[in-house]
């Protein structure tokens, strides 16, 4: 049995259908998984389409360590703690990728007590979301080369296919590829590549759409290829969308579960918050706000990263209005990135701070308390931030579950009221010009003096401009580990130069994706993989798999 199976089973989760129930769905529409396992028909969207929205309550962080700094099991305890005290809270996650889970990071279903259930559930095939969404792009693949073994009407240039192959495990070997080796009857040979399931446009199309009319045109729109003229070439030139969206048919329904305390817990869609919005689907998101009284919900990596693209791309895509921001920080991070001076850790929290108030939104910070923390450090960074005019906790939910986060829970309170009437501002405007959306990210969020294109990224913004998406929000992919875009800068960086290695169109989800450093979208596995330390018992039962 894994430890996280331990752990949940101190409290037995409620059958589906009372979870249900407790939002006030009628249990009957509910399309279960099992006993704990359910998906929303999201039809139930649109039939509360005239009720009023709860408060939307978002949590990101400072700039992470390595192992991160517990933004979901923070996400988890605060709603637990919210419920605690008499609201009705809901939490929206994504899914969890098999990439990170057996190569370093671990599952995306929380710690300690603050966990969604059932967890190994949810960590590993879950309801099948991550294969239709896989599936739906190398269908889309395989129709692209198949164009190409008969006859090409369309003019594709095979050195400028841009749609890449995908799988959701981390295989580097699969950066690179080349197809159609063999012959003839083989395919026309080419230079290919596979990208995480997480990182694939069509996640992200998943992500952002609003029904299955939008979720299909957004599809038809992927620009798969461009031709011998410079033309983009799209997925209904391919007649490619209406199979993606059959295979996507059951994806696009949320999917329901609960934490340990039996908070609704929506986890639905999984992109990566750098090469997409990092962050759950729309639909879950403005599904939950029907049904709840307050809705916590997180974005990948730090305000640089996850938030930016939360409020810049799927707030201004689904028309929501974030009322409350938590950022998590612990000592652990503000130490790693240079200590408790103005450039070190405590200067990075202060970047981010300022990052959610450039938003015009007043941030609450959560300390998320490890074992090993001092009551002296923690205090630091309590009246570093009461210097700023933010009000900071310890949040302890790791250990406690819910009953550690209340403190956490009465700030948030104070943060809807602080923020109450505020309007989300955007970093830039749509019409801005791509180079000077990208220089103003690169200036006011993360510090940087000057943005240098590479030579690829000259060609690429060219072609993007010409071919009419200069108008389009902008997603850009840089190292989650520094404020800037070389991990090696941690602390508060100022006055760097960031530079652009390529531009990516991802037209069906809407955005352009700025690529800075060395970003891959393939990740690797380290030497010994988590995957080494899973095994399974005689009875079945799994262990290593927390």
């Amino acid at each position: 049995m894994s430890d996280s199976t331990s752990i949940n089973n101190r409290i037995p989760p409620r059958r589906i259908h009372a979870v249900a129930a407790e939002l006030g769905l009628d249990p009957d529409t509910i399309l279960p998984h099992g006993h704990y396992i359910a998906k929303i028909p999201f039809d139930e969207l649109k039939r509360r389409a005239g009720a009023p929205d709860g408060a939307l309550v978002l949590v990101t962080a400072m700039t992470p360590t390595p192992t991160g700094e517990g933004k979901t099991t923070t996400t988890i305890g605060l709603g637990d703690a919210l419920r605690r005290i008499g609201k009705r809270a809901s939490i929206c996650l994504r899914e969890p990728s098999l990439g990170p889970y057996f190569g370093i990071k671990g599952g995306g279903t929380g710690a300690g007590r603050s966990q969604v259930v059932p967890a190994e559930d949810i960590n590993l095939h879950f309801v099948g979301d991550m294969y239709s969404v896989s599936k739906a792009n190398n269908l889309l693949a395989a129709m692209v080369d198949n164009h190409l073994q008969h006859g090409n009407e369309l003019g594709i240039d095979p050195r400028r296919i841009v749609l890449r192959r995908v799988i959701d495990l981390n295989d580097r070997a699969l950066r690179e590829i080349f197809v159609g080796l063999g012959g003839v009857k083989h395919g026309v040979p080419r230079q290919d590549g596979f990208n995480i399931t997480p990182a694939s446009e069509v996640m992200a199309i998943l992500c952002l759409a609003s029904d299955f009319a939008d979720l299909g045109r957004r599809l038809a729109s992927m620009a798969v290829a461009f031709t011998y003229k410079a033309k983009p070439v799209f997925a209904r030139d391919i007649q490619a969308e209406g199979a993606m969206q059959v295979l996507l048919r059951d994806a696009i329904h949320p999917n329901l579960v609960q934490t340990m305390e039996g908070t609704p817990a929506f986890v639905h869609g999984g992109p990566f918050a750098n090469i997409a919005q990092g962050t759950n689907t729309a639909i879950a998101t403005r599904t939950a706000l029907k049904l709840s009284e307050i809705v916590v919900t997180e974005a990948g990596f730090g305000s640089d990263l996850g938030a930016e693209k939360f409020f810049d791309i799927k707030c201004r895509t689904a028309g929501l209005e974030p009322n409350a921001v938590v950022i998590v920080a612990t000592a652990k991070a503000v130490a790693y990135h240079g200590g408790f001076s103005e450039d070190g850790g405590l200067g990075n929290l202060a970047k981010h701070i300022e990052n959610i108030r450039l938003f015009n939104l007043e941030p609450v910070v959560a300390l998320n308390r490890f074992a090993e923390d001092t009551d002296s450090d923690l205090n630091r960074i309590i009246e570093f931030c009461r210097t700023l005019g933010v009000e900071a906790v310890v949040a302890n939910n790791f250990a406690e579950g819910g009953a550690g986060a209340v403190e956490l829970a009465k700030a948030v309170l104070h943060g809807l009221e602080k923020n109450h009437g505020r309007k989300l501002r955007f970093a830039y405007p749509l019409e801005m010009p791509l180079v000077d959306k990208i220089a103003k990210v690169a200036r006011d969020l993360y510090g940087a003096k000057d943005v240098e294109y590479e030579r690829r990224a000259k060609e690429d913004l060219k072609l993007l401009i010409e071919s009419g998406y200069g108008n389009l929000p902008i997603c850009i992919a840089k190292t989650p580990k520094s404020l800037s875009d070389d991990p090696r800068l941690l602390g508060r960086p100022r006055d760097f130069t960031m530079v652009v290695s390529e531009l990516r169109i991802s037209a069906g989800a809407g955005f352009v994706v700025v690529i800075c450093g060395d970003i891959v979208t393939m990740p690797g596995l380290p030497k010994v993989p988590a995957a080494a330390r899973i095994k399974v018992a005689p009875d079945g039962t799994a262990t290593g798999l927390s």
